[in-house]
This record gives C-alpha cells, sequence and structure tokens, in this order.
C-alpha cells in the first residue's frame, strides 16, 4: 500500500441503509405516477442510475421510508437475486426516488468522495470479495452486516480526485470504443439478416410450397418428469432452453438414467436435426431454432421441443434451416398466437407450415451463397466480440490498477 494510504471498513465511511422487508407493499400499489420505485433494474444502464425501469408508488408508501430517500451521488448495490453485486451510482434525480428491498443504499461519508466509493465498489478486488461470500451459498445474498465491514482502500482526499479524474476519462473513452464496436456487431448481423431475408421474399412467390410435414419428418418431444432427471451423468436431454436464435446452447446441467435411452428411443435425436422451441419460439425478434451437434447425438427430446429432419429427396437440410430462419416464419408463428408476449408454436401450427420447395440446384446455390456469406460475418462477429472482451478487461485492470497504488 502507498504511503499515506489506510484500509477502513465500508460503515466507518458510509451510510448503508435497506428496505426493512417490503411493509406490506405489492404491485398492486404502484402508480402511474409519483415517487419513483428502483429495481436492480435501473442498475442495467452503465455506470449511472437509470430511471426509465423504474416503478413508481404513492407519496405516502414514499414517505414512510424517510431513510433511504435517495439524494444526488448515492451509490446502489443490488445484494439478492440473479443482479447480486451490480451497481449504480446517482447523477441527477429527475424526481423523488426510493428503493425496493433487493437494493441496499451506500452515502458517502466526509472522508471518501463518492465516485471514487464507487469505482472501488466496482473493483475486481471488491467484487472478487462479493463472489467469495456468495460461493456456496444456497440462495445468494449480500447482507448488510457484511457489506458495512467491506475493506475499503483510502488514500488522502487529492489523490482520490487524481484517481477518479482518471478513471472517468479512461472509461468514457472505452464506452465510447465499447458502444461503436456493438454498433459494428450489431450492422454486421443486420447484413446477414437482410440478406437472407431478401434472398427468400424474392424468390418464394415463384416455388412450389408444401406442408411441412410434407417434405420434413417431425418428431415432439417427450414430457419427463423432474425425478427423472440427475445432475450427476446420464443421457443427455434437449430442451428449450438449449435452443437459441440460430444457436445451440449446450448448458447441460441435469440428466436423464442411462436406461431410458432404449426406452425412449422414439424421442431420440440425430446429430444435424434441426430443434425448434415450440414455447416463446421467437426470442430477441428470431426464431428458437438451431442444429444438433455431434455431441448431443443421441440425445432425448424434452417437452415443447421439436426436431425437424428434411426429406432429401425434396430439401437439403441446409436450404430448410435457412427458410426457417426467415422473417416470413417469424411472421407465422405470430399470426397462430393471440398473444405477441410469448409466442408459442403448436405442434399442429408446425406440422402445416407451408415451406418452398425449389429445385435442388437453385437450393444449392442459395445455401451455397448464404454460407459463404454466413462465414464472412460470422469472422466480424467474433473480431468485434474479441474487441468488446479486451475493452471490459481493460477497465477491470484500470480499476485493478487504481486500489493497488499502481495508477
Amino acid at each position: 500500500m502507498k504511503p499515506g494510504w489506510r484500509t477502513k471498513q465500508l460503515g466507518e465511511l458510509a451510510e448503508l441503509k435497506g428496505r426493512i422487508g417490503w411493509r406490506g407493499l405489492t404491485a398492486k400499489e404502484y402508480t402511474k405516477n409519483g415517487p419513483l420505485f428502483l429495481s436492480v433494474h435501473s442498475l442495467n444502464y452503465g455506470d449511472y442510475v437509470d430511471f426509465r425501469d423504474a416503478f413508481h408508488i404513492s407519496e405516502e408508501r414514499y414517505e414512510e421510508s424517510p431513510e433511504i430517500m435517495l439524494q444526488k451521488n448515492d451509490v446502489l448495490i443490488c445484494k439478492d437475486g440473479a443482479g447480486i453485486g451490480k451497481l449504480g451510482i446517482i447523477r441527477d434525480l429527475p424526481d423523488k426516488a426510493t428503493i425496493n428491498s433487493s437494493l441496499l443504499l451506500i452515502r458517502s461519508g466526509k472522508e471518501i468522495l463518492p465516485k471514487f466509493l464507487y469505482h472501488c465498489l466496482s473493483s475486481p478486488y471488491f467484487q472478487n470479495i462479493v463472489n467469495s461470500r456468495l460461493n456456496g451459498a444456497t440462495t445468494p445474498h449480500l447482507y448488510q452486516r457484511d457489506i458495512a465491514e467491506f475493506p475499503v482502500v483510502l488514500p488522502p482526499f487529492p489523490e482520490q480526485q487524481r484517481i477518479v479524474a482518471i478513471l472517468d476519462e479512461a472509461f468514457a473513452g472505452i464506452a465510447t470504443a465499447k458502444a461503436n464496436t456493438e454498433k459494428n456487431l450489431q450492422n454486421a448481423r443486420d447484413i446477414f439478416e437482410s440478406h437472407l431475408n431478401d434472398v427468400f421474399s424474392k424468390n418464394c412467390k415463384e416455388w412450389v410450397k408444401k406442408p411441412l410435414e410434407n417434405v420434413a419428418s417431425i418428431l415432439n418431444g417427450y414430457a419427463f418428469k423432474s425425478q427423472d432427471f440427475s445432475t450427476k451423468s446420464g443421457v443427455k436431454c434437449i430442451k428449450i432452453t438449449n435452443v437459441g436464435v440460430r444457436e445451440f446452447i449446450s448448458n447441460f446441467d441435469d440428466y436423464l438414467p442411462d436406461s431410458f435411452a432404449e426406452l425412449y428411443e422414439k424421442v431420440s435425436v440425430k446429430k444435424d436435426s434441426i430443434v425448434l422451441a415450440l414455447t416463446r419460439t421467437i426470442i430477441a425478434g428470431g426464431l428458437k431454432i438451431a442444429v444438433v451437434p455431434e455431441h448431443c447425438n443421441g440425445a432425448l427430446l424434452n417437452q415443447r421441443v421439436a426436431s425437424i429432419v428434411a426429406n432429401a429427396k425434396d430439401l437439403s437440410s441446409a436450404f430448410l434451416f435457412a427458410y426457417l430462419s426467415t422473417q416470413m416464419v417469424v411472421d407465422y408463428v405470430k399470426s397462430r398466437v393471440n398473444t405477441l408476449l410469448q409466442p408459442n408454436l403448436s405442434i399442429t401450427d408446425l406440422r402445416a407450415m407451408p415451406i418452398p420447395v425449389p429445385p435442388r440446384c437453385e437450393q444449392n446455390q442459395i445455401t451455397d451463397q448464404l454460407g459463404s456469406l454466413y462465414v464472412e460475418i460470422q469472422n466480424l462477429v467474433s473480431l468485434c466480440e474479441q474487441k468488446i472482451v479486451m475493452l471490459d478487461e481493460l477497465k477491470k485492470s484500470l480499476l485493478h490498477q487504481a486500489f493497488s497504488g499502481e495508477l
């Protein structure tokens, strides 16, 4: 530690306040206007607390908890739930505001700058302490008394100001570079989407169309019971969580007994089969559809997931997958549901889905062209994703240097 630097517990440097339970407050009491009521969602948009997702509560509900009425420069940390450890600092208050029980308010005292405290809590040093408290916990939770005991590295006030100035300038540059990279990433994906939809929309009217069940074998999954699964080993089971938008997600954390491989052979899938989620069929504007990878050959299909294998005499699997990835299919799914909040697809509507069947030579020409473009786009996407990771690592490195006295 540098000369003149000290270590103090967070509770000695700041005031920590949280909502004591909900005091009977329920979502039914949310109002159309009035004081803002913040949750972890307000910590999802960068360094500063964002109010776009805030609810509203009555003036009476706001007044009953004066200890958590928010002020400029307050730091908020999520102590419960999936966003545990997330942070935000209040730059400006658009209105009166308070917090729900998943957040903790941290208000700096005279010895520490609010922004210095925020950067300290954002650093790998602090986040590693957070993670150490959570490892092995059945229900992840940060207790206020533990947070109050967290050690904070405290340089003299002028040094705090110098570090904050350096970090703010560096992070502004990183944020700009990251935003530009994310824009390039989206542009690359949009190019492929545009070309994909263009190819099919221009030619689809001229092609013969047949119901999917006439040009492919369709398999519906089986409703395995929760007690059938084990977290140790066995037969893999493909669930809706394994099917992303044109992406297979290999997040297997439980398995079916080995004996099920033969017992439920009728719902076994082969590598290169197309799988489609029948529940929440559309997310992020795209159809949840993927190709079964080699390591899932022989996996069993869970309920609300369908397997599709193209009949070779009619369709190439690549052409069918490309068509099922188009906006036309998204529109077909939307036209078959009563709500757009969670579009689901029935197996009956899947079987009846009209599929274009051009000559095989034309199918091959289209898929070859799309395949070449996809490889180029994926190379661009990979470069953009690597740059984003590098920018995040640079930010962590600067924070580490700042609070180890190396900046």
